[in-house]
C-alpha cells in the first residue's frame, strides 16, 4: 500500500527531471509507474489500457501501452531484414505518437545506445533507429518493439488523473515483458481498485482517500 502512494506522488511531483533528449539515459531517475485505464476513460485509443510512463520534466510525460500487441512479426514487417526473424513476440502498438516509427524497450545493464531514456532499473527506452536495429542484431529477444508512443503535454497527465481516468500502479519488468498480456488490464484494475478501497477505509480525515484523483 505504502509503494502505490510513493509511485503516485512521484508522478505528481517529479517532473524537474531532465527534458526528453536533454540527458544520456543513466541519468533519468527511477519514476516509471503504470497507468491503468478507468471506465471513463472512453478514447478507443486509450480504453482498457495499461501504460508504462515516466515523467520528462517540466511536468511532461512518455509512456508505452505494454497491453495491446499486434498481429504482426517483426519479420513480417522487415521480410528482408534477417535479424528480425529472430524476434518471438509481436509487435506492440505502443501509442500514436510517431506511429509509423519502430521503438524498442530494452532489458539491459547498461544503455543500449545513445539518446535512449532509463525507464527504470535495467530498463530502457530506445528511440533512434540505429539503437534499435542493434538490439534486434545482437539481443533481440531482450527487447519489446512498439510502433508509436504517448506523450503528454506540460499538466496534461496531471489533468487527467485528477479527472479520474486512470488508476496508478507500481511498475516493474516483469510485467512489461508478460507472454500473456489479454487479462493484464483486468487483473490491475481489480488489484489497484482493491487498494484504493482499504486506502479509503483506513485514512485519516482530512487526507488523500485515493491514489488516482
Amino acid at each position: 500500500m505504502r509503494q502505490l502512494i510513493v509511485a503516485f506522488a512521484i508522478l505528481c511531483l517529479a517532473c524537474t527531471g531532465p527534458a526528453v533528449g536533454a540527458q544520456p539515459a543513466e541519468s533519468q531517475e527511477e519514476a516509471a509507474v503504470f497507468l491503468i485505464a478507468t471506465p471513463r476513460l472512453i478514447d478507443p485509443r486509450y480504453a482498457h489500457t495499461v501504460v508504462l510512463t515516466i515523467p520528462v520534466g517540466n511536468d511532461q510525460h512518455i509512456g508505452f501501452i505494454i497491453n495491446r500487441p499486434t498481429r504482426q512479426s517483426l519479420a513480417s514487417l522487415f521480410p528482408d531484414h534477417g535479424p528480425s526473424k529472430k524476434v518471438i513476440d509481436p509487435v506492440f502498438v505502443g501509442g500514436p505518437m510517431s506511429a509509423d516509427a519502430l521503438f524498442a524497450l530494452v532489458r539491459s545493464e547498461r544503455s543500449p545506445g545513445a539518446d535512449s531514456i532509463e525507464m527504470m532499473s535495467h530498463l530502457y527506452f530506445a528511440r533512434r533507429v540505429d539503437v534499435v536495429d542493434h538490439v534486434i542484431e545482437t539481443t533481440p529477444n531482450e527487447a519489446r518493439y512498439y510502433v508509436g508512443f504517448i506523450q503528454w503535454q506540460p499538466g496534461e497527465l496531471r489533468e487527467e488523473l485528477t479527472r479520474g481516468l486512470w488508476l496508478v500502479a507500481n511498475a516493474d519488468p516483469g510485467t512489461v515483458f508478460r507472454k500473456d498480456t489479454r487479462h493484464l488490464w483486468e487483473e490491475l484494475s481489480k488489484q489497484t481498485e482493491a487498494i484504493n478501497a482499504l486506502l479509503r477505509r483506513h485514512t485519516p480525515a482530512g487526507f488523500p482517500a485515493s491514489v488516482h484523483g
